[in-house]
């Protein structure tokens, strides 16, 4: 294979300092047992001010709490099976950050994980040196035991934890990192989860099955509408139900709301059967408030309304306007996603406890600490009085960082005098979350007479996340553009990015890859349809508009006051095209473009940059005479600089696919009057097995530690679903520009 030689990266280390919290503990003479802890800080910084802390993480299926710790242990000679891994409760001062989201755990924790666990192997190496009297350098650190060579002595780490504990952590600069040669488990791919046999045998718990002796089960009926109010319920009839013992108003927060409950009606109950059969009794009335005439089809063609005219301008270069005047060729198309909803497999969960005073919850959240800082302001406690225990999650995607259900239980727990625990229906999943963005995407480009692309102009239309935070937000704020819209790496002279104005009449949430999704959806379809009218295969014209290999610095252009990187260093991840261009021919090459097809198939492309990783994906379709679609093939190429866990990567990608299939064939959350219209899996629908791609190839791009990790388990999304549609037209002729696909094959 041909690799396209790559731009080096400028190099760029944050900085961390490493705590012996154990000597701590020691000198206040509190340990109780000898002991080595050891916690890694990162000191704040411009680039890393909302990241600071150790790598401590929950665990949705991603792989993190296996992959931090392997990397401690490999960097400690750590022997993996006599590592525990405990999680820690939600405490930021402790802790420092714990959100997972952003695919950000391990891109942001490899180095110092890697530190931590060499500053323990020299603290228990110098223990044992001191006992033995000889020097450092004549004893090493293996499998667990520190070994001294010319004696053959040998003393194992729980031998040595208390002595190496009392001494002072060595600094940063003075640690000696294995080379990757020396890796026992990082970048082997070959640990399994530390998770896997529990949940496998069902012995794992998540939120669902937390059990606290003396608990009461509680379900909501909530508010249908965005800031619609409770006028009147049946509790008599709720009463009435066996087993239900209480009936308890929630008051709502005034919009918006950030994470806050919805106003509602709570039935608690001695089993959770009991409390949804007294919800059916309470017979709710509501004011539906001032956005019950929330319609989708009309705001669609608010939208499309919108992004017919100019917005505010968000990025230029050149002269779009007038470049699209003289193009001899002008291509229009505007794309449409509708709201989706995160349809976890476990739909939210919390048990609370509120006891003298204190508050403790264990639930599946992504952002422990987070989640105990909206509790504690909620209930109005001391955040040290709130205790904040993570389960397993039973899928995040982003819902789960949203704490209302943890909410909702704390409030209950305290009405009622016990232990609560909230359960909610896929109904109220489907109906009451908080959703990702419904988007309109317009794009016109301008060719000149041999097909060059010589103008550009993209105007994106969507409701804000920030709308869920504060009021008279309308327009995508620098993180939502920085995900693929003004970070735009085509070598094109005049460029013109636009963001009219859309209000927002639901809560809006981040969705696993947030606004990669419809940017890349628009841009990577457009790209296609664009080689259509030019004559021109797509993948040669893919990488003419990528151009030569150099680094874009979107940053000399938008015209918004912060440009995300998200949240990382320019220097550290800059726009490579090399990259861009590398993973599109790996994926190509890999899933033979160009082969001849059989009637009805097609090979789709599409690339995007998220994340600060490089994805490209080819899906093969094949369409039969009624119109159904099936995937027998999808090649993903990923370059995600140094795989610290490979097994965790492919893993990533593959349900990436099955994640994106589901969003691209099914998924569409749509409104009238005000209500979300779709409630479970009949009619907001999931890819079923046999509807998954039969099979997917995952193509990672070698790379040593001298590239920096990147994210892996959001950026295969975005470009899934335009590889998809492009493959259904090349397959059928039909050009897919809304979503979902769903009937379009048949009509």
């Amino acid at each position: 294979m041909t690799m396209t030689k790559m731009i080096p990266t400028p190099k760029f280390e944050p900085k961390f300092e490493i705590e012996n919290v154990s000597r701590r503990r020691f000198i206040q003479g509190v340990t109780a047992v000898g002991g080595l802890v050891l916690a890694v800080r990162m000191l704040p910084s411009a680039a890393y001010a909302y990241e600071t802390g150790a790598g401590h993480r929950a665990e949705m299926g991603t792989g993190s709490r296996t992959t931090l710790p392997l990397v401690v242990a490999d960097e400690m000679e750590a022997d993996w099976s006599r590592v525990r891994v405990v999680q820690a409760p939600g405490d930021e001062k402790k802790y420092g950050n714990q959100d997972t989201d952003g695919s950000r755990s391990t891109r942001h924790f490899i180095q110092p994980m890697r530190q931590c666990g060499a500053a323990c192997r020299l603290m228990l190496a110098t223990a044992a040196a001191k006992r033995w009297n000889v020097p450092v350098g004549e004893v090493e650190a293996m499998n667990h035991e520190v070994i001294h060579k010319a004696s053959g002595k040998k003393l194992g780490y729980g031998e040595l934890a208390a002595d190496a504990a009392a001494l002072p952590t060595p600094a940063i600069d003075k640690l000696t990192l294995k080379t990757e040669a020396a890796f026992r488990y990082i970048g082997k791919g070959t640990t399994p989860t530390v998770d896997v046999y529990n949940v496998t045998v069902g012995k794992a718990t998540y939120g669902q099955d937390v059990i606290i002796p003396g608990m009461k089960f509680a379900v909501v009926a909530r508010t249908p509408v965005l800031g619609g109010k409770l006028v009147s319920y049946d509790e008599a009839a709720a009463m009435k139900v066996a087993g239900v013992e209480k009936v308890i108003k929630i008051d709502g927060t005034p919009m918006p709301a950030k994470f806050a409950p919805l106003e509602g009606v709570a039935v608690v109950a001695k089993n959770t059967w009991a409390a949804m059969k007294g919800r059916e009794a309470l017979k709710p009335v509501w004011d539906d408030g001032p956005h019950k005439s929330y319609d989708s089809a009309a705001f669609r063609k608010e939208m499309s309304a919108a992004a017919a005219k100019s917005g505010t301008p968000v990025r230029s270069e050149g002269d779009a306007d007038k470049a699209l005047g003289t193009a001899a060729k002008v291509v229009t198309a505007e794309y449409y996603l509708p709201h989706l909803a995160h349809a976890t497999m476990e739909p939210p969960a919390a048990t609370a406890n509120y006891a003298n005073g204190k508050l403790e919850v264990w639930a599946p959240v992504q952002s422990p600490g987070g989640t105990r800082d909206d509790l504690a302001a909620k209930m109005k406690m001391k955040v040290e009085d709130v205790t904040v225990n993570v389960t397993l999650l039973g899928g995040g995607f982003g819902r789960k960082s949203k704490c209302d259900f943890a909410q909702e239980a704390a409030i209950l727990s305290k009405a009622v005098g016990a232990p609560v625990k909230v359960v909610w229906t896929r109904e109220d999943d489907i109906q009451h979350g908080f959703y990702h963005t419904v988007s309109v995407e317009r794009i016109d480009a301008g060719m000149d007479a041999a097909g060059k692309v010589t103008a550009w102009r993209h105007r994106s239309v969507a409701p804000t996340i920030l709308s869920t935070f504060a009021p008279g937000q309308t327009h995508e704020f620098p993180v939502e553009l920085g995900m693929g819209l003004i970070d735009n790496p085509f070598d094109i002279p005049n460029m013109r990015m636009e963001n009219p104005a859309a209000e927002s009449h639901t809560r809006i949430g981040w969705y696993r890859s947030v606004s990669n999704i419809p940017h890349a959806f628009a841009i990577q379809s457009f790209v296609a349809e664009m080689a259509h009218a030019a004559g021109k295969d797509h993948r040669e014209f893919l990488l003419t508009l990528i151009g030569k290999d150099r680094i874009v610095d979107p940053r000399k252009s938008v015209n918004v006051k912060d440009y995300w990187n998200y949240g990382d260093p320019w220097e550290t991840y800059p726009i490579d095209t090399a990259r861009l261009r590398r993973v599109v021919e790996i994926a190509t090459k890999e899933a033979g473009w160009g082969r001849t097809m059989p009637a009805g198939h097609g090979l789709g492309l599409a690339v995007h940059r998220s994340f600060l990783s490089y994805i490209a994906t080819v899906v093969e379709v094949a369409v039969d005479a009624k119109g159904n679609l099936t995937v027998p093939r999808v090649d993903t190429a990923i370059d995600a600089g140094y795989i610290a866990n490979p097994d965790r990567v492919r893993s990533q990608m593959e349900g990436a696919a099955v994640f994106g299939m589901s969003l691209a064939k099914y998924g569409e959350i749509s409104f009238k009057n005000g209500r979300v219209e779709q409630s479970n899996f009949h009619d907001y629908k999931m890819v079923r097995i046999d509807e998954t791609p039969a099979v997917t190839h995952v193509h990672i791009v070698p790379a040593d530690l001298s590239v920096p990790s990147s994210g892996v388990g959001e950026p295969a999304v975005p470009p899934f679903a335009p590889a998809l549609c492009n493959a259904i037209f090349a397959a059928t002729g039909k050009r897919i520009r809304n979503l979902p696909i769903a009937d379009q094959l048949s009509t």
